[in-house]
């Protein structure tokens, strides 16, 4: 299912998806139209019914609509978040586009309010750092708001998403066959690359990340682990030029492929954030060819490439040393992170 930017005037309010909305709010046709001319997040299926909806607004000040009131501060506003449950990612990868919108506006704080009722809403935002810290009232009823505080590392990476906790952390490089990273990245594509190729699908535009390889030592990999992803030079050039360093994700899990009790068990784990078809999941699990297991989140694309001649002329990294899985110092990270560009409010040390 496609995710998709439009105008509020392009979309059908009689659409059932909105019902719930017009029966919550009793000002919401009316909030609707006067959105006619700015953009919501939209997920429709194959014949144009609206399966998801997402409105974020950037906002400044205090807010003293809620109870207790909150301080001024950035922050960025969830306006408007519904999705149809399909045993899909869809809520997942709203959620990236808000965490997504939030880095962009260099906010402090992200918001939503929501009704008790929405229990599942609530998990969602909940797994990803939100809490309560005040009600709203009005003639509609009581709403929670829920609150994320971007300045601030919690007591999970996940709930810290997309903070990275640098602090006592190990450091690698992990390389990626072109072929993979594109489905696996897509915001890390590089620009000689055809954006077209892209699906819109759960595992690309997802938090979570799986992955396997056979490469050797990546037994040693431990949730929180700092991961600096290289893509493989595509041949079209020199690898000196043509590998670069291109995005940051923090290890969840590391598991051993013969650490599966079965074939269903594997796929289970694998399937809802792996790039690889069911077909070549099967077949890793018949030859065992690649043991190393492991899911990362996807925490930021680097702004500009590294490429492996900086990373060796400059950051003092070995040419001689297998690049395939590598170590590297706090250093050499801290070198590839601002030569990237990376979002500097993600890096808690």
């Amino acid at each position: 299912m496609e995710l998709i930017q439009k105008k509020f005037k392009f979309v059908n309010l009689g659409d059932p998806f909105f019902a719930s909305f017009v029966n919550d709010y009793k000002e919401f046709s009316q909030w609707f139209t006067k959105k006619a001319e700015e953009r919501a997040y939209i997920f429709e299926d194959e014949i144009g019914n609206v399966n998801g909806f997402l409105y974020l607004k950037p906002e400044d000040g205090p807010l003293n609509d809620v109870v207790p009131a909150l301080p001024n501060k950035n922050r960025l506003k969830v306006g408007t978040m519904k999705i149809n449950a399909h045993g899909t990612k869809l809520g997942e990868r709203f959620i990236k586009k808000i965490f997504d919108h939030a880095l962009h506006n260099k906010v402090s704080e992200i918001y939503v309010t929501v009704f008790p009722a929405h229990q599942a809403l609530i998990s969602l935002f909940s797994r990803y750092g939100f809490s309560k810290v005040a009600e709203k009232h009005t003639s509609n009823g009581t709403e929670h708001v829920l609150v994320k505080d971007l300045t601030q590392l919690q007591n999970s990476l996940v709930k810290s998403y997309p903070l990275a906790d640098l602090s006592n952390k190990n450091f690698y490089l992990l390389s990626i066959n072109p072929q993979w990273h594109t489905r696996l990245l897509p915001d890390s594509i590089l620009r000689n690359e055809d954006a077209d190729i892209i699906e819109d699908i759960s595992h690309t535009n997802s938090i979570h990340k799986v992955y396997l390889a056979a490469m050797n030592g990546m037994e040693i990999l431990r949730p929180g682990d700092i991961l600096v992803i290289y893509r493989t030079t595509d041949g079209a050039g020199p690898a000196h030029y043509r590998s670069v360093a291109t995005s940051v994700g923090v290890v969840e899990e590391y598991r051993s492929i013969h650490s599966f009790a079965s074939q269903d068990e594997f796929m289970k784990y694998c399937q809802p954030y792996s790039v690889f078809s069911d077909a070549e999941l099967h077949q890793f699990w018949a030859r065992k060819k690649y043991p190393h297991v492991f899911r990362f989140t996807y925490n930021a694309a680097l702004k500009r490439r590294v490429t492996r001649g900086e990373m060796i002329e400059q950051f003092g990294m070995d040419p001689n040393a297998y690049w395939g899985f590598m170590r590297l110092t706090r250093d050499q990270f801290n070198s590839i992170a601002q030569a990237g560009k990376l979002d500097e409010s993600i890096i808690i040390n």
